[in-house]
C-alpha cells in the first residue's frame, strides 16, 4: 500500500490558517466547525484501494488469536485467518461461479450471521456494490428499493427469498451452494483479485433512510469514506487488548450504525459479537444479557436497550463504551444512564 499521507480537510479550513477558533473549531470562512485534532493519516485519494484491502492492511502479522466474529446466540466463532480465507474463496466464487462483477450492486436481505460481514468484506474486495436492506420490510417495499438501487444479484435466506423480485439472480445463505463458495480457493481467482483495480471514489454501498420522512431515499458512500471512518477509529483506538476488545453489534447490519461497525470491529482486529434472531427476539433483556455473558468492552445500542440498561440488573465490569444510534436518546435516559455508570462513555 501506498505511504499514507495527511488528509486534507475536506471543508478548506486547512487552507485558511487563523480563521479557525482554536477553542471551538470553527471556521469562519467556511462557516464550519473543524476537528482540532491531529489530521488522521490515510492512503493517497487517487491510489486504487478497496475498503476490504484497507482494513486488512491494518491488521497485526500474525493475525489475531482470538475470534473476529462470535454469534451472541449460540457462541460460535470465526477467527481471523477462517475469516480472510473465506473473504477470498467467497469473492473468487462470485465472480467466477456467479458472475458478480465490479460495480454491480447486490442486494442483501437476510438479518446477522457470521457469514454476512464476510459477504460485505468479499463483494467490497473487487468492488462490487453492497446493498444491504431490513428483511423485515414487505415485498412491496423491497421492489421499490432493488429498482432504486438497481440491484442485479440478490443475497438472501430462505425466510426472505419469497420477498424479491421474480427474475432477479438470487444466492441463498443457508444453501449449500453457498457454503461451497466459503472454503473452495481457486489460486488463479485469488490471483486476479490481488491485482483486481478499485478506486476508492468508487460507490461501495447503497444505504436507505428509513422513510419516516417520505418515500425511502438511497445514499451512496465509497471505498473512500468507509476507509477515512475506519483509520480514524484506528488512529483513536487504544493499545492492542490481547482479545479481551470484544464489541456488541446491536445495531443490525443493515442499519447505517451497523453496518460501519461490522467493518470497523475486522479492521481493528475486535471480536464482534453479533446479536443474532435467537438474541433480539428477547428484546431488550437479551441484548443486555448477552453484553453481560460476552464481557463486551464496546456496543452499539438503541434508545431502548440504553434504557432497559439502566434499569436492569446486570453486571457489565467490562463494559467501557456504548454508542447509541437508530433514534435520539432523551435527556433523562442519558442522565439515569451515566448514574448507573458512571464510568462507561455514551456516545450518541
Amino acid at each position: 500500500m501506498a505511504t499514507p499521507q495527511p488528509a486534507a480537510s475536506a471543508d478548506g479550513c486547512a487552507t485558511a490558517p487563523g480563521a479557525v477558533d482554536s477553542r471551538s473549531g470553527y471556521c469562519k470562512e467556511t462557516k464550519t466547525f473543524c476537528s482540532l485534532r491531529p489530521p488522521v493519516p490515510l492512503p493517497p485519494a487517487g491510489s486504487p484501494l478497496s475498503f476490504t484491502a484497507f482494513a486488512f492492511s491494518l491488521l497485526p502479522s500474525p493475525l489475531p488469536a482470538h475470534p473476529a466474529l462470535l454469534d451472541a446466540a449460540t457462541g460460535e466463532t470465526l477467527s481471523f485467518p477462517a475469516f480472510r480465507s473465506q473473504v477470498r474463496a467467497l469473492a473468487g466464487g462470485l465472480r467466477s461461479r456467479v458472475g458478480v462483477r465490479r460495480g454491480d450492486v447486490a442486494f442483501v436481505l437476510a438479518p446477522a450471521r457470521l457469514d454476512v460481514p464476510v459477504l460485505y468484506f468479499a463483494l467490497l474486495s473487487f468492488g462490487a456494490v453492497v446493498s444491504p436492506a431490513n428483511p423485515a420490510l414487505t415485498a412491496a417495499e423491497v421492489a421499490r428499493i432493488v429498482a432504486l438501487s438497481d440491484a442485479s444479484v440478490a443475497f438472501a435466506v430462505s425466510s426472505t427469498a419469497a420477498k424479491l423480485p421474480a427474475g432477479l439472480p438470487t444466492v441463498l445463505l443457508d444453501s449449500d451452494h453457498f457454503r461451497s463458495f466459503l472454503h473452495n480457493e481457486d489460486r488463479g481467482e485469488v490471483l486476479a483479485l490481488e491485482t483486481a483495480v478499485v478506486h476508492q471514489s468508487e460507490t461501495a454501498a447503497i444505504q436507505y433512510s428509513s422513510g419516516t420522512t417520505g418515500r425511502v431515499k438511497a445514499a451512496a458512500l465509497s471505498h473512500r469514506n468507509f476507509t477515512a471512518m475506519a483509520a480514524g477509529s484506528h488512529a483513536l483506538a487504544h493499545k492492542p487488548r490481547h482479545g479481551r476488545d470484544r464489541m456488541l453489534l446491536g445495531a443490525p447490519m443493515f442499519h447505517s450504525l451497523g453496518f460501519y461497525y461490522a467493518l470497523k470491529g475486522i479492521a481493528l482486529g475486535q471480536t464482534t459479537v453479533l446479536v443474532t434472531d435467537t438474541v433480539a427476539r428477547r428484546g431488550v433483556k437479551g441484548v443486555v444479557e448477552a453484553a453481560e455473558r460476552w464481557a463486551v468492552s464496546e456496543m452499539t445500542a438503541s434508545p431502548p436497550v440504553v434504557i432497559g440498561m439502566a434499569k436492569e440488573r446486570c453486571d457489565l465490569e467490562a463494559l467501557e463504551r456504548v454508542v447509541c444510534g437508530g433514534a435520539p436518546l432523551p435527556t433523562t435516559a442519558a442522565e439515569m444512564f451515566r448514574r448507573r455508570f458512571p464510568n462507561v462513555d455514551l456516545c450518541m
